[in-house]
Order: C-alpha cells, then structure tokens, then sequence
C-alpha cells in the first residue's frame, strides 16, 4: 500500500467518531440513557464538555505541533493521541445506565484524542505527497473522511432503529454496540497509516526540545499579528467557524431537548452528511463566480436564517428541512475560508500562518457549545440556547467585512 493511501485512510478512520459519536449517538445516549434529568441541564453539562475539551486542544495545539515540528514526532503522538480517543471511545459502550459523569469524562478524552491526533495527521501530508499533490491528496482524504463517516453511521443508524435485525434486544444495546464500533474501526483505518507513512528519525522529548519549540510558537504568533488582513480573518473565522461547529455537535440534544423523536433527528444528520460533500463542489464554483469573501457571507446569513428558525421549529419536516440548508453551506463556507485566506497570508510563510489556521477550524466549538448551555439553563429554555449561536454568526461575519482585498502576497 502506497504512503498517500495510507495516510488518506486515516480520515476514512476517525470521520467515524465525528459522525456516530460527537455528532450523532453520544447527545442522544447522554440526554436518554445516562442523564435522564431536565434536559436543560444535560444541556448545559454536554455544552461544558464539548467547550471545556476543545480549549484545552485549543490551548495546548500550537506547542504540541511545535513540538512535532521540532521533534520529528509527528506519527508517534498521532498514535498517542488516537489510542486515547479509541479507548475512550470503547470506554462508552461499558457505562451503565445513569453513569453521567463518567460519560462526559469519556466523551471529553475522545474529543481530547481526535482532535489532538487530527494536528499531526494534517502535518503528515508533507511527508506523503509532493507540493504539487497536496491539493488532491488532501481532498481525497476529505472525500473519504465523508464517505467513511457517512457509511458506518448509516449502519449504525439502521441498527438502532431495527435493532432485532442485527439480533439485539434493544435500541440502546444498539446505541452501546455502535460505540464499540467506531472504536474498531478508528483501529482498525488507522493502522495503515501506522505500518506504511514514514517520517525521519525522530529526536527525544526533552526540556531543551520543548523550550525551542515554545519559541517557534511565540515568532509564528508575531508573523501572524504583524499582518492585519489575515489577523482579521483569523478572529472572524474562529467566531463563525465556532458557531458552524457547535451546530454540528449540538443539534441532536437540541432536537430532543424539544421533543422531536431521536429516529427522525438521526435521519436528519446522516442527510447532512450526504449532501454536504457535493454542495461543496457547487458551492465552491459560487465563490469563483461572485468572489469568496462574498460566498461566505452568503453562507453565514443562511446560518444566522437557520438558526433563528430553528429557535421556532417544532416537527421533523422542518428539521429535515434545516438539514438540507446546513448541508448546502456548510462545505462550501469551510472550503471558501481556506481559500480566501490563502489570499491574504504571506507565500513565504504559508506554512507558520496555516498551522494557526488549521488550530483554529479544528478545534472550534469553545463558544459555542457554552452559550447554548449557560443560556438555555439560565432562561429554562433550550430554544433560547440554539438561538443565542446567532451572535457568534454576527460577530464573525462583522469582523470578516473589515477585512479588505487580497493583499499580494509578500
């Protein structure tokens, strides 16, 4: 097997724990089996997880892929921090009925492990292809990442809504398997990558490699400051990208905390799923023909539109119907965002600008998942929680109309 096939098949690997668990599997199992108390609280307690893990990846990204840099460590702390996502992962389908602290501190390390392993994943891709394949190496791995995520959650799916056709007694015996299941195959995808990518020597993990590394740090952030167009798109994109995020990993409890039926808001996200990769091509020839910058805005008024809908909704057709909207634009703003800062980052430090870049769109859902939980248990009213996201929309699409045009790349 060839290096960049290994490498692409490790998003095939992990997608599976965005789709089947943080998206999908773990609101719906955290709210009914293992909370099982008012539904502003479970709420609130996921809103926290979700935050507190992504802040502290967040914190912690820029020196661990420092420290890779430095270290040559890429792949053992990839395998590091995905051991750890994979066993917590396995760690859920163990829990009994009622164990909600123990869920959310698994749930946490999951999240702790995939986004950890995802900062030395993206960094491996110079280490498989050419300069002139990362483009399509990287899209491939995008596409497979939808395709692998999208087919186990189907399985996972029809198995706890026919869960006597895989000879189980119950829906949440399904809900437990499911668990394992991504578990096994984030194993089991992730092996190739372990067995066939290379990677130089490495050095050992010292205080003297840390510290160089905590320096590389502090001068990447100073290259970053010291250019204000793509300053400013970095403080918008982490506003909006938050608010895109914590729809993704939030809108499952938000469903049941208003008392739609789980079958129909799982259908729902597996329909995002699917349309959201094409939209993507299409929405991305949008941006060509009416610019970037404007496409994105585009996208976000469609997301402040839904998300203030879905502060009203109250059937499944109408779920459904949020579902496709969000799957139209949820690629194509993702993609555009990339593209247009490209435009503003300096050539020759393309590399330092999209290490923050990447932090910041991999480890969003900070804000996010805190304004619908505090603000939903304060109000007593998850509604009110879903459509307090609309300041973040706000925020970020204020601060990206400050940023002027592509400036020429120094």
């Amino acid at each position: 097997m060839r290096p960049k096939i290994a490498w692409i098949l490790y998003d095939f690997a992990n997608s599976a724990f965005a789709t089947t668990v943080m998206a999908g599997f773990f609101p719906l199992a955290f709210k009914r089996y293992w909370h099982g108390g008012a539904v502003t609280d479970s709420t609130f307690q996921l809103g926290l997880a979700n935050a507190a893990a992504s802040a502290l990846i967040l914190l912690a990204a820029p020196l661990l892929g420092a420290i890779a840099d430095q270290g040559r460590l890429h792949k053992r702390l990839l395998a590091a921090f995905a051991a750890l996502g994979i066993a917590a992962t396995f760690a859920l389908a163990l829990l009994q009925a009622g164990m909600a602290t123990a869920a959310l501190v698994c749930f946490g390390l999951g999240l702790v492990g995939f986004s950890g392993a995802n900062i030395f994943y993206d960094a491996l891709l110079t280490a498989v292809a050419e300069p002139a394949e990362y483009e399509r190496v990287s899209s491939l791995g995008f596409a497979l990442g939808y395709l692998g995520g999208g087919l186990l959650f189907a399985v996972n799916v029809v198995m706890t809504l026919k869960p006597h056709w895989f000879g189980l007694a119950s829906p949440e015996q399904a809900l437990r398997l499911a668990f394992a299941s991504v578990a096994v195959w984030w194993l089991v995808f992730s092996l190739p990558l372990l067995a066939k990518v290379g990677e130089r020597p490495c050095r050992r993990l010292s205080p003297a490699l840390i510290t160089a590394a905590g320096r590389q740090v502090v001068r990447t952030l100073g290259h970053v400051r010291a250019h204000r167009p793509a300053f400013l798109f970095l403080v918008a994109y982490w506003f909006y990208i938050d608010g895109v995020d914590t729809i993704v990993r939030m809108a499952v409890d938000y469903g049941l905390a208003i008392g739609l039926g789980w079958e129909g808001l799982i259908a729902a996200l597996l329909l995002v799923q699917f349309v959201g990769f094409p939209a993507a091509v299409v929405y991305g020839r949008l941006g060509e023909r009416i610019g970037a910058k404007p496409a994105i805005l585009l996208g976000l008024a469609v997301y402040v539109g839904v998300t203030a809908f879905a502060a009203r909704l109250d059937s499944a057709a109408e779920f459904y119907a949020l579902a496709v909207l969000i799957g139209l634009v949820q690629g194509g703003v993702q993609a555009l965002s990339r593209a247009y800062y490209a435009h503003l980052i300096p050539k020759a430090l393309a590399a330092e600008f999209f290490g923050f870049y990447n932090m910041l769109g991999k480890f969003a859902a900070v804000l996010g998942p805190l304004l619908v939980g505090i603000t939903g248990r304060w109000l007593d009213d998850p509604r009110a929680g879903i459509f307090s996201i609309v300041v973040l929309f706000l925020i970020g699409g204020g601060v990206l109309l400050r940023v002027r045009a592509p400036v020429v790349a120094s």
